[in-house]
């Protein structure tokens, strides 16, 4: 099959096979004579694959490393469960991030009111005298 048709398999665009092919992260498919590139059920296998791990947040590094460990079956699952756990304690720490963001967020919301000029604004205000507090 072409790229496009491995594109609409696999619902991503021919500009992120060309990537994930960059990246090591997808073999490199057989070319026809006429230099277009050829994919087989194997490339929409580990395509799809990828896509999952894209949607579970896992980055390109994570990514590699567990096809490293499908290329290579017979070992314990050991190593699988431990690159897991360590995205789930990063996952852990970026919800914890974000909740402290929504904390700061919902605290400039409530420092202004509607009906006052923008040079009254609460907002406004403390964004910049937070931004001159940073170090």
């Amino acid at each position: 099959m072409r790229i496009g048709q491995l594109a609409r398999l696999v619902d991503v665009d021919t500009q992120t096979i060309r990537f994930y092919e960059q990246q090591g992260l997808l073999p490199p498919p057989d070319r026809q004579e006429n230099g277009y590139r050829v994919y087989t059920d194997k490339h929409a296998e580990r395509l799809a694959f990828i896509r999952r791990c894209r949607i579970l947040n896992l980055s390109l590094a994570e990514i590699h490393k567990l096809q490293s460990y499908q290329d290579d079956p017979h070992q314990p699952c050991s190593a699988v469960n431990a690159l897991l756990d360590d995205h789930i304690y990063h996952v852990r720490s970026q919800i914890t991030a974000l909740q402290s963001l929504e904390k700061q967020l919902v605290s400039l919301r409530g420092s202004c009111n509607d009906g006052r000029e923008v040079e009254a604004c609460g907002i406004l205000a403390g964004i910049s005298e937070r931004s001159t507090k940073a170090p």
